[in-house]
């Protein structure tokens, strides 16, 4: 038994990602980040549709051709594969936990 939002690790030195479930053609992971965000300059762009939800903490996300938008929990959304994305902020103040399904 796992619980996503209980003894979190220390990600204040840098975004941790831990794989959940991985099966031929999804990976599930949760994403512990602590005042983190991805570079202006370096936005992630995947070949995989990868579907998000915010379990705790806030974070803003960018995807190309839309505006930032503010997460907070219990909010998901689904970046399509080929678009350009990042986050861009996230609670400096506590953790933000992120459930991640990466899929074709």
């Amino acid at each position: 038994l796992m619980n996503l939002v209980t003894d979190l690790p220390d990600a204040t030195q840098g975004e941790l990602f831990e794989e959940i479930l991985a099966r031929p053609g999804v990976r599930i992971e949760r994403i512990v980040s602590h005042g983190q965000s991805t570079p202006a300059d370096a936005p992630c762009c995947q070949d995989h549709d990868e579907w998000v939800l915010l379990l705790a903490g806030a974070a803003g996300l960018w995807i190309e051709g839309e505006e930032e938008i503010v997460l907070k929990p219990g909010d998901h959304m689904l970046v399509p594969g080929g678009r350009r994305h990042r986050v861009t902020w996230t609670a400096a103040g506590e953790p933000t936990v992120w459930l991640a399904m990466h899929f074709r």
